[in-house]
Order: C-alpha cells, then sequence, then structure tokens
C-alpha cells in the first residue's frame, strides 16, 4: 500500500515537473515581451519630452537673442521718449480744477434820476404827470444775486492774468410801500372832496435783470478789481405807467472789486450806473447803485 502511494506521488510530481518544463519557456517568452513593449513605450514618451524641452530651450534662444540685439537708432528714440514720459507722468502733480465761477448775493443802495410818480398835476391828481404811480423819493434799496461765468484768464489771448466774465444778474428794489396812488387821488377828487381813500395803496418797486461781460484783473491773486463796459439791463415796473408799460431795457455801466478772504468766499463792494435811452411812457428808470456782496466760488 505504501510503495502504490509513494509509485503516485512519484508519477504526479514527474507530471508537474514536465508540465513546468512545458510551460515556463512561453511564460519567460510572454513577459520578456511584455517588459519589451513597456520599454519601447517610455522611451517615446522620453524622446517626446527631450524633444519639448530642445524647442523651448529654442525659443528661450531667440528670445534672448532678440532681447540683446541692438535697437535701430528710431528704435532706441522712441523707447527714451517713452520712459521720459513715464517719468514726468509719474512726477507731475495731481491736477486740481480750479473753481473760477462765482455765485454771490448782493444788495446795497439805488438812487433814481427822477422820482417814479408825482401827484402833484391838476388838483393834486397826477393828471398830465402820473397817475397810477405814486409820489415817491429818489431813494430805494435793493437786494438780489448774481452768476459770474468764467470764460478765460487771458482776456482771449489780449492780456496775461486778465479774466473775462459773463454776469447775469437779477436785483430787487423797493422805493415806497403803501403809497397813496394818483388814481387815488383821482377818485377822491371826484367824490366832492372826500377825505377817505377809495383806492388800495400800492408798494413802488421794481425788478431789474441784467446780462453784462466783465473783465476781471489780476488772476491769481485774492484782491481782484473789475469792471463792466456796458451791459444790458431789462427793468419792470410797478406800479405800470400811465400808459399800462412795465418794461424797458437799458445799459448799465460798472466797475468793483473783490476780496478772497477765505478759500473758495469772496467778499465785494461795486458802484454801477444804469440808463435807458427812454423812459417807460413817462417812469424813468435812470440811476445809479452801490452796495456790496458775499460771492462763494464753483
Amino acid at each position: 500500500m505504501i510503495n502504490k502511494t509513494k509509485l503516485a506521488l512519484g508519477i504526479a510530481t514527474a507530471t508537474l515537473t514536465m508540465a513546468g518544463a512545458l510551460v515556463s519557456p512561453q511564460a519567460v517568452a510572454g513577459s520578456k515581451s511584455q517588459h519589451h513593449s513597456e520599454v519601447a513605450g517610455m522611451s517615446n514618451k522620453v524622446d517626446a519630452l527631450e524633444a519639448q524641452l530642445q524647442a523651448m530651450q529654442a525659443e528661450i534662444s531667440r528670445l534672448r537673442a532678440e532681447t540683446s540685439r541692438p535697437r535701430s537708432s528710431a528704435e532706441a528714440d522712441k523707447v527714451q521718449e517713452l520712459d521720459q514720459w513715464m517719468t514726468s507722468v509719474k512726477s507731475a502733480p495731481v491736477a486740481v480744477v480750479e473753481k473760477d465761477h462765482l455765485f454771490s448775493a448782493r444788495g446795497g443802495w439805488m438812487h433814481l434820476n427822477d422820482n417814479r410818480g408825482s401827484t402833484s398835476g391838476l388838483g393834486g391828481s397826477g393828471l398830465g404827470e402820473d397817475v397810477l404811480t405814486s409820489g415817491t423819493d429818489k431813494d430805494a434799496f435793493y437786494y438780489g444775486g448774481a452768476i459770474d461765468f468764467n470764460m478765460n484768464n487771458n482776456l482771449f489771448g489780449l492780456m496775461d492774468h486778465t479774466s473775462f466774465l459773463m454776469e447775469l444778474g437779477i436785483e430787487y428794489s423797493e422805493l415806497g410801500d403803501r403809497k397813496d396812488s394818483g388814481l387815488d387821488n383821482v377818485i377822491t377828487t371826484a367824490a366832492l372832496g372826500q377825505t377817505v381813500n377809495l383806492q388800495q395803496s400800492v408798494t413802488v418797486n421794481m425788478l431789474r435783470i441784467n446780462a453784462s461781460p466783465k473783465i476781471k484783473f489780476m488772476h491769481g491773486s485774492k484782491f481782484r478789481p473789475w469792471l463792466i463796459p456796458v451791459g444790458l439791463d431789462m427793468n419792470i415796473i410797478s406800479p405800470p405807467s400811465d400808459a399800462v408799460t412795465v418794461l424797458n431795457t437799458g445799459m448799465q455801466f460798472g466797475a468793483g472789486a473783490e476780496y478772497e478772504f477765505l478759500k473758495g468766499i469772496v467778499i465785494g463792494a461795486d458802484g454801477r450806473y444804469h440808463h435807458t435811452f427812454d423812459d417807460v411812457d413817462g417812469v424813468d428808470t435812470d440811476g445809479f447803485t452801490l452796495g456790496g456782496s458775499l460771492g462763494f466760488k464753483f
């Protein structure tokens, strides 16, 4: 029994040995073939990487050669000009926009050449003179505002440090409050000497609108004198004239000075003469004004 078992084991061992001998060359051959394939693939990858590296090295060498290539005179001048421009821009101070326009509130005293109205006509009625207006004196107060729009600071190239501006202004003036009108005297006289007022009292006033060129000297200084060679006036009167006219036009001449006592805040004084070529159907608006102002630059 033992001998049979040994015999069986020997046969099995021999069989396995022969099978291994037959299989081993094929396995070894397959393993070697796979190894050679992998080596060939890695070699191709390495070759591709080496080619890419050589291309990069060639590009770097070209760029270095381009950088070190001596430039032409025109290119060198342009590069130098650009460098100078960049240096000047970096070193230049930040530009500050100067405030040259001015808004001002102003007021003062007005004096007319003639009275606005009178009741000294026929029987004190004002007939033949100013029926609708009332007898007032020649003095009044005024207040208003103006805007100076700066056009240039060299008088159109004719004079340095001299500004040219356009002034747009409006002024209200009052010559008398609650005055008896000439019309009231006419009605009272017609009422058989009745002494009570039959017509409402009036406020004698005027609105003046102007548009004037202004020349201002000493640009850049805190103190600046100025003048208006000639400007346009529009006068609106109340009460109206006997012809019920309320508007006439004229011109003004002026001079003054201003001082910037705080940054952007200006005080000033001025005198102006106002002239019309014709009265407002019997109402004269000629006269002069003297006043002061407080302005703010913008």
